[in-house]
């Protein structure tokens, strides 16, 4: 795939105050050098990437779960982001003290020869853009989801290009139940590309994640009516959320993609004690997919500095997307605890 060339914009920090300083974005893809985990030697990957931000400041690396993308937050002919509430001008993580990278996830058809990809992959392309762009060494990798992942796998095997750490969600390894939970996810989409029924075999793998990604609290209180006779049968209240769900996934991902990058959650393995990056971890009691004791053990076998911060939550694993007002003083505080020690 060619290279996407890069476009730089200088935008103004804000649509709606007089901005305090001048942003620059760039978005495009760079061709870099990896060498997949599960590949037959080295190959040239294009990464598609968007870096934005105050020009000269430090730069943080953010990623989230395997559905999002580079849009992390409003850039230019991109009215919004998915993290937007975390990243902006004045947010948690302020485009007007950093320049923010982030990439679309890697899948086996980018590396020519490798059979799958792996959460060491995609740190790897990281690390090589960092490289490429002369950036060096990044203020934090902010990752929730899959991007914890990532980000464990880049402090494990760049740690010379990172001050720190933050993981939202994310260990060092995946539970068994929750890869229980995908591997059934898998074989649903599998079961659609065999019989030509792709969509709906994507849509329901969405709606069973759905029930995996939230926490029982929330379904019990949005969900406790009871049914309705519709149509010849009985629909529950959580029908209709569940299918609207399935739709809006499908709309906007590919089932390759998400079999690719569902199965790259199962085979991520790294070892903490590898990690010797000073590194803030963020839990909530709330997630089935990713239980607080394994955060727990992640942080006491991490070969460096780290605290966790539990936070109480209704929405399960995707807390992270839900509780950003309560997230923000906690990573607020995880970058400013470096931003003066920068080098």
């Amino acid at each position: 795939m060619p290279a996407e060339p890069a476009t730089v914009f200088p935008i103004p920090a804000t649509v709606t105050a007089p901005p305090r300083c001048d942003f620059s974005s760039q978005r495009g893809s760079r061709e870099v050098h990896l060498e997949p985990k599960y590949g037959q030697g080295a190959c040239r990957a294009t990464v598609r990437y968007l870096w934005t931000g105050a020009p000269g400041a430090p730069t943080v690396i953010v990623q989230g779960g395997i559905s999002a993308d580079r849009d992390v937050c409003a850039s230019p002919g991109q009215a919004n982001g998915w993290w937007s509430e975390l990243v902006g001008e004045g947010a948690a993580i302020d485009l007007a003290q950093c320049r923010v990278l982030s990439i679309d996830y890697l899948v086996p058809a980018d590396l020519p020869g490798a059979s799958a990809v792996s959460s060491e992959d995609q740190a790897d392309a990281l690390a090589a853009l960092v490289d490429d762009l002369g950036i060096g060494r990044v203020l934090a990798f902010v990752g929730a989801s899959y991007g914890a992942m990532t980000g464990l796998a880049f402090a494990a095997r760049h740690p010379g290009k990172l001050r720190r750490l933050v993981a939202l969600a994310g260990a060092h390894r995946p539970h068994p139940l929750a890869t229980a939970q995908r591997s059934v996810q898998r074989g649903i989409v599998r079961l659609g590309l065999e019989s030509g029924q792709v969509d709906q075999a994507l849509n329901l793998a969405r709606q069973l994640a759905m029930t995996t990604y939230r926490g029982a609290e929330e379904f019990s209180r949005r969900f406790a009516a009871g049914p309705e006779l519709r149509e010849g049968r009985f629909h529950f209240p959580v029908e209709d959320y569940l299918e609207h769900a399935g739709r809006s996934f499908v709309a906007r991902f590919d089932a390759t993609r998400f079999l690719a990058l569902s199965e790259s959650i199962d085979l991520h393995d790294i070892s903490p004690e590898r990690v010797r990056t000073p590194t803030s971890l963020v839990g909530f009691p709330s997630d089935r997919l990713v239980p607080l004791a394994d955060l727990c053990e992640l942080q006491r076998r991490l070969g460096g500095t780290a605290s966790l911060d539990v936070v109480e939550s209704p929405y399960g694993h995707d807390a992270f997307l839900k509780e950003t007002t309560r997230l923000a003083p906690l990573v607020r505080e995880a970058l400013e605890c470096c931003h003066g020690e920068y080098a």
